[in-house]
C-alpha cells in the first residue's frame, strides 16, 4: 500500500506540474527549471514504470520499457533517413540531445509514457472470453489506436513549438497523415511483441484493485487535457477539438467500473 500511494502522489505531482507550466505565462509565475516539456515527460515515464511494476511486476515492467523504448527509436531512427515510416520529417534540437543526431532521447520515453496506459485503456476495454492469441492482438491493435489519437493533438502543437519540422505539407494541419499509420504501427508492434514475450495471460488473476488501473488511466487524461489546452493556448483550436473527440471517449469508456475486472497483470 506503501508503494501505491508514492504512485498516487508522482500522478498528483504531474497533474499540478502541468497545470503550473499551462497558468504561469499567463499568471506571470517564476518559471521552474525542470517544468518543460521534457522534465514533465520524465516525470510521467516514473509514474508509468512505478504503475506498471506494481501491475504486472518488476520483470514484466522493464520488459515494456525495453521493447518501447527501442522499437520506438528504431522505428523513429528508421523514418527520420527514410521518412517510410512516418512520411519525412526532422527534429530540432530543442528537445535535447540526439540519437546519432537523428532522434532526441526524451522520444522514447515518450512512447512509454504514453504506451503504457494506452495499454491499459486496451485491456480494460478488450473482452477476455476469446483466444488468447487473439485477445493478445485486439489489445495490441486497440492500444495502438488509443496512442495514436494522443498524436492528434500533441502533433500540431508540438511542431509549432518547433520541436520537429515535416519537410511536406500534410493534409491534418500540416502533419502527413501516414504520420498516423507510422503512430498505429510502432504502438502494435511494441505492443503484440510485449504480449507475447511476457506471455501475457488474459484469465490470468490479479490482486491489484480495480481501482489501480484508473490511475493509469488518469495518466492518459493529464496529457491530453495539458496538451488540449496548451494547443487552445496557442490558438491550435481545430488540433485541440479533434484531440477531446480522439481522446475522451477512450478515458471515459475505461473508467466505467468493471466488478470482474478487465486484465489486470500482477506476478
Amino acid at each position: 500500500m506503501h508503494k501505491h500511494r508514492l504512485t498516487t502522489t508522482l500522478l498528483w505531482v504531474y497533474a499540478a506540474l502541468t497545470i503550473y507550466a499551462l497558468l504561469s505565462p499567463w499568471l506571470h509565475l517564476p518559471k521552474l527549471p525542470f517544468v518543460t516539456s521534457s522534465g514533465l515527460t520524465v516525470l510521467a515515464f516514473v509514474f508509468a514504470l512505478m504503475h506498471a511494476s506494481q501491475r504486472m511486476g518488476w520483470e514484466r515492467a522493464l520488459l515494456f520499457v525495453g521493447l518501447a523504448f527501442c522499437i520506438g527509436l528504431l522505428f523513429e531512427s528508421v523514418g527520420v533517413l527514410t521518412g517510410l515510416i512516418y512520411g519525412p520529417y526532422h527534429y530540432t534540437t530543442h528537445l535535447g540531445p540526439r540519437f546519432l543526431g537523428l532522434v532526441p532521447y526524451a522520444i522514447p520515453m515518450a512512447w512509454f509514457m504514453m504506451m503504457y496506459p494506452s495499454y491499459v485503456i486496451a485491456e480494460r476495454l478488450i473482452p477476455t472470453p476469446m483466444k488468447k492469441w487473439r485477445w493478445r492482438l485486439s489489445v495490441a491493435a486497440l492500444g495502438g489506436i488509443v496512442m495514436t489519437a494522443w498524436d492528434v493533438v500533441m502533433d500540431p502543437m508540438m511542431v509549432a513549438g518547433g520541436n520537429w519540422v515535416w519537410e511536406v505539407e500534410g493534409a491534418y494541419f500540416g502533419v502527413p497523415l501516414q504520420n498516423y499509420w507510422g503512430w498505429w504501427l510502432t504502438s502494435f508492434v511494441t505492443l503484440a511483441l510485449f504480449a507475447w514475450l511476457g506471455r501475457i495471460d488474459p484469465t490470468q488473476p490479479t490482486s491489484q484493485p480495480n481501482n489501480f488501473d484508473r490511475l493509469a488511466v488518469f495518466s492518459y487524461a493529464i496529457t491530453a487535457l495539458g496538451n488540449m489546452i496548451a494547443a487552445l493556448l496557442i490558438g491550435l483550436a481545430g488540433p485541440a477539438l479533434a484531440g477531446l473527440f480522439a481522446m475522451g471517449p477512450w478515458v471515459m469508456l475505461s473508467l466505467r467500473e468493471r466488478e470482474e475486472g478487465c486484465v489486470k497483470r500482477e506476478t
